[in-house]
């Protein structure tokens, strides 16, 4: 478990923080073309790389309906932040020796996400590993998975707001 929760300005949000034995650039790709989104993002995303343009997401789940969003901030390598619904979502990258340093920052809506979303998160950043390392991607889920159910109780253990619905359950 590596994501914390956090307030900044008044507003609740995770903050994961990751040393990846990639360059940025490759990193960079992984977190922006949506043809590699898709295989550790929980959505497709269909956008245009620039500042203002709009992103739609789109869930497999046939219950779960597309949602919008747009790009806030772009400056390549370096930092990727949009809007997803409600939220943002913020990616920022430095190099670090061979590699790279990943702070990932998710403002939610209400705090009652955070220990759903760390897990979703904590599952889905796993993903991002391994299609930077080259291997085959696993289905990330979310709440249906025993996986997920035991980040969660850690992330309730350690005390991250609690609550919110959990899909698939």
């Amino acid at each position: 478990m590596n994501g914390t929760y956090l307030e900044i300005d008044g507003r609740p949000a995770l903050r994961f923080e990751r040393s990846l034995p990639h360059p940025p650039d490759e990193v960079w790709r992984a977190i922006t073309d949506p043809a590699e989104i898709r295989d550790w993002f929980p959505a497709a995303v269909d956008y245009e790389p620039r500042v203002g343009a709009r992103m739609s997401f789109r869930f497999d789940d046939p219950d779960a309906p597309p949602t919008e969003g747009e790009v806030t901030e772009l400056d390549p390598p370096r930092l990727f932040a949009f809007d997803w619904g409600e939220e943002q979502l913020r990616f920022e990258l430095e190099p670090a020796g061979d590699g790279c340093r990943l702070l990932f920052t998710h403002f939610l809506s209400e705090r009652i996400q955070a220990a759903r979303d760390a897990a979703g998160w904590e599952m889905c950043l796993a993903e991002l590993d391994r299609l930077l390392a080259g291997e085959a991607a696993e289905a990330p889920g979310i709440g249906a998975t025993p996986a997920w159910r035991e980040l969660y109780d850690k992330y309730v253990a350690a005390g991250l707001p609690s609550g919110a619905e959990v899909p698939g359950l």
